[in-house]
């Protein structure tokens, strides 16, 4: 079952070079599963049981599955379908030494940027397409092996393996695609890839991507490597969790965001109204009142799944002394006492009893005290729908890195998980919750 997941992992993480292009698969995983797509620009009118969704700026997915009209609250999983890397600016050839054609690019969110240097790289996002008195988008994904971000050889750069060398996103990371000399242009290439005709595309979103597929390897084969691990492994968990699952008295809601990684102030990220318009428009669209919207809201709960750090094997100690969770250890809840995770007492109790209910192991994320460590997206979220929410994550290594490492067991975990999750009759009282 292990082997099978992961494979299925790395299969879904190779449909989803980018936030785009995630939203795309999930949105294309649900059409198969018999849900309705909905548009934000029509008025919806719901049908309960009923399963639906509707995405925004092609980047960002929320589905919802409702049981019956009169579900008590919602009970939400969100992730991210993001990775930092590199974005290609507008006008994208540039010139070196009067040899060479390279990107002109620009750093997205935080990406270890030695790790993307001398791989097989390539391009992939949308295009807007002008057709007459019409504009319309388009996926591109320019797939096969076209750029790498060569390194200076170590004779020319004695500093090279220096810890913290510093690298320039507008000198050293440029990636080279063409002698100067070559017959093809970026925009020729791409119009070929997208079927369209090069002077009717008007503008792009293109980022780079790893072309390396996802490994299962070591000793036992315990681990896995892949792009984009975080946090594309949690957005297949959770959806493979919310699809198996079969809700009888809770709306259950998946969440896909992107920008994450650049702090989610944007239309399609956490910090938006994206999530609270789709909630309020589930109410409105089943005739509920604003105040049975409102009394649902306060019964209902969420989760943030983002991946985690797990203990390093050469820098233990970066860890905390005595939270320090592993690859393999199961489901990581993450807790901070400034609030860049959202999990408090009452969260994480709840998560714990879900997964102890399912048989699936949990382990405890806080930094070392003298470290301020990253934040999510479930404070940022909770801004704007304010509910009892919990983060987790799985244990991985290499943040970041264009090649990140994980446990082989854990994709399982998460998908059991939410799963469990997405099942669970949760319910609010005066007295706590009940499970």
């Amino acid at each position: 079952m292990t082997d099978n997941i992961n494979q299925k992992l790395f299969d879904f993480i190779s449909r989803c070079p980018t936030a785009f292009h995630t939203a795309d698969t999930v949105k294309k995983t649900l059409l198969a599963a018999g849900y309705r797509e909905l548009y934000e620009y029509e008025p919806w009118t719901l049908e309960a049981p009923g399963k639906y969704f509707v995405t925004r700026n092609h980047s960002a997915i929320i589905a919802f599955n409702i049981p019956k009209k009169d579900f008590r609250a919602f009970m939400i999983m969100a992730a991210h379908g993001d990775s930092p890397g590199f974005k290609v600016k507008q006008n994208p050839e540039t010139d070196s030494a009067g040899l060479y054609t390279r990107l002109n690019i620009e750093r997205y969110g935080g990406p270890i940027m030695a790790t993307w240097l001398d791989r097989p790289l390539s391009l992939a996002g949308r295009i807007v397409v002008n057709d007459g008195d019409r504009l319309y988008t388009k996926l591109v994904n320019i797939d096969r092996e076209l750029l790498i971000i060569p390194n200076l050889a170590i004779h020319m750069d004695r500093s090279v393996n220096d810890i913290g060398k510093p690298y320039n996103t507008n000198v050293d990371m440029l990636p080279l695609m063409a002698e100067l000399s070559g017959k093809k242009s970026l925009m020729s290439i791409v119009s070929e890839a997208a079927e369209v005709k090069a002077e009717n595309i008007t503008a792009t979103d293109f980022f780079l991507y790893n072309r390396q597929g996802g490994v299962q390897w070591g000793a036992n084969y315990e681990f896995i490597s892949s792009p984009r691990l975080d946090d594309l492994q949690c957005v297949f968990s959770c959806m493979n969790g919310f699809m198996a699952a079969q809700p009888e008295s809770n709306a259950s809601v998946l969440c896909v965001f992107d920008n994450e990684e650049c702090g989610s102030s944007s239309k399609q990220g956490a910090d938006s109204s994206f999530l609270q318009d789709v909630l309020m428009s589930v109410s409105h669209g089943l005739g509920r009142s604003d105040s049975e919207f409102r009394t649902a809201m306060a019964r209902s709960f969420m989760v943030s799944a983002d991946n985690g750090h797990a203990v390093h094997p050469n820098h233990p100690e970066y860890a905390d002394r005595i939270d320090r969770p592993r690859m393999n250890g199961g489901v990581v809840i993450k807790s901070n006492a400034n609030q860049r995770y959202t999990t408090d007492a009452v969260s994480a109790s709840v998560i714990q009893k879900i997964c102890e209910r399912a048989g699936i192991p949990t382990q405890r994320y806080t930094n070392r005290g003298d470290i301020k460590g990253g934040s999510t997206l479930g404070n940022i979220s909770q801004t704007h729908v304010s509910l009892f929410c919990v983060d987790i994550g799985l244990a991985q290594l290499a943040m970041h890195s264009c090649f990140e490492t994980a446990g082989a067991k854990d994709t399982e975990y998460m998908t059991g998980a939410a799963k469990e999750f997405f099942s669970s009759e949760l319910c609010l009282s005066r007295d706590g919750f009940t499970l």
